[in-house]
């Protein structure tokens, strides 16, 4: 996350509720609104492991 409370966190250890919070706001324009969204698609349907995993595998 660029910016706030959670700034420097992946999107996708972004708390559910606030990323919920977002959904119901409106998520921001460009791409972090798009990355956002699929965030919370993932989390939506329990996928965000499938992240987890990834990042575990393919550390920076």
């Amino acid at each position: 996350m660029p910016f706030g409370k959670y700034e420097g966190k992946f999107l996708i250890d972004l708390p559910e509720y606030y990323v919920v919070w977002y959904h119901n706001k409106g998520f921001p324009r460009g791409q972090l609104g798009l990355m956002l969204e699929t965030v919370y698609e993932l989390k939506l349907n329990g996928l965000e492991e499938l992240i987890r995993n990834i990042k575990l595998r393919y550390p920076k």
